[in-house]
């Protein structure tokens, strides 16, 4: 039984292998791989180069243990031990020389500092590729037959790797709690795919000089992207908003402003993406409703509200007769505190008052004029 486990143990290594070095390889592929692991001790213009040569070389090596047997899968399997046992030396190294990089075993993925974690990762997938020294099948034969024994083997040494697995602990933490928008870093050509798949992009792209945008810059959770355009023989500017780690369906807003004046000529894009509640299904019956509206009612509140109402209100009280003898009309009661003026009658009211005041001087001034004095009681 025990040689049957280790048979299987070493033939479970060869798509394990493979599937590994496939991934790691299209990660190189990616920007962010090009500032981690062996990129970091080759000068800066050859970093890109390098990263996408360590890729195409693990693409071979995954081909390799997939497809070839013999001599040559020999080769491939030995040169895959002297890899990955290269690559512990490598991680050394770029440790020493930079404590913060990445070992770039994933691409961009890999940007934790590299500790004991990734260097033992490494030993381990060494030993492993050492281990399918010698054996007849490739490794597309033992991913076409499985054998319960080869997944049991299969699914401890991948809970051991992921064990080893900086990564993988990575993605969990940004999962689990996710940093704010204003924090997270968004690759550029990200916000470019989304806005070239907007509606928004699509209306603009008329008016638009150029496909590259002459600016560019992050505020917050929204990236604006300036291009030069011309609208109606007039020099414009049409600025695009995305949302940073938004989805594909994002919302992209523009605007676009007058160079001369620097006037905002149009803006396009979504007010809101927020679902509206629709009208409910079946209505409650009035006392069910009552009852769950019950604790919403203030009976103090509700005295105070009308009591109010009742000292601001105006009394109406009914007239004998109106204008025309109908005895419809009505007047309103008073309520102003005395010496008040009415705001609307405040100036008709002051030239009256100043009329009559006149007035009265002037009949006292003819009475005194008349007699040369005042006019004394008789008697």
């Amino acid at each position: 039984m025990l040689p049957e486990i280790v048979e299987a143990a070493r033939e479970a290594q060869l798509p394990l292998l493979a599937v590994l070095l496939l991934v790691g390889a299209v990660a190189k592929t990616t920007r962010r791989a090009a500032a981690t692991g062996l990129a970091v001790l080759v000068p800066e213009r050859l970093r890109r180069a390098s990263t996408v040569g360590t890729g195409l070389l693990e693409a071979a090596l995954a081909l390799g243990l997939l497809g070839l047997t013999g001599l040559l899968g020999e080769a491939v399997r030995a040169l895959t031990a002297v890899v990955f046992a290269v690559s512990v030396v490598v991680l050394v190294v770029v440790r020493r020389r930079d404590p913060e990089a990445g070992c770039g075993c994933f691409g961009g993925l890999s940007q934790a500092p590299i500790g004991w974690r990734t260097l033992s990762r490494a030993g381990l997938l060494s030993a492993a590729a050492l281990a399918t020294l010698g054996l007849e099948p490739a490794g597309w034969e033992v991913a076409a037959s499985p054998t319960p024994l080869h997944a049991g083997i299969l699914g401890a040494e991948l809970l051991l790797l992921a064990l080893l697995s900086p990564e993988l602990r990575a993605t969990a933490a940004r999962t689990l709690h996710e940093e704010p928008c204003a924090l997270r870093e968004v690759p550029l050509r990200h916000t470019v795919r989304t806005l070239h798949r907007s509606d928004v992009w699509r209306v603009n792209e008329p008016l638009m000089l150029g496909s590259e945008p002459e600016d560019v810059w992050r505020q917050g959770c929204w990236r604006f992207l300036r291009y030069d355009g011309l609208r109606y023989g007039r020099r414009i500017d049409v600025v695009y908003a995305v949302r940073t780690g938004g989805k594909r369906d994002t919302a992209v807003r523009a605007a676009l402003v007058d160079r001369g004046s620097g006037a905002v000529v149009a803006s396009f894009g979504a007010v809101t993406r927020i679902e509206l509640p629709g009208p409910p299904r079946r209505l409650l019956h009035p006392g069910e409703a009552a009852r769950r509206d019950a604790w919403r009612h203030d009976e103090a509140r509700a005295a105070r509200s009308l009591q109010d109402a009742r000292e601001r209100s105006a009394v109406w009280d009914p007239v004998e007769g109106g204008p025309d003898g109908s005895g419809g009309g009505e007047r309103v009661r008073d309520e102003r505190v005395p010496g008040q003026r009415d705001p609307a009658e405040g100036e008709s009211v002051g030239q009256d008052t100043a009329g009559q005041g006149a007035a009265g001087q002037d009949g006292d001034t003819d009475r005194t004029d008349r007699g040369g004095r005042e006019p004394t009681p008789a008697g």
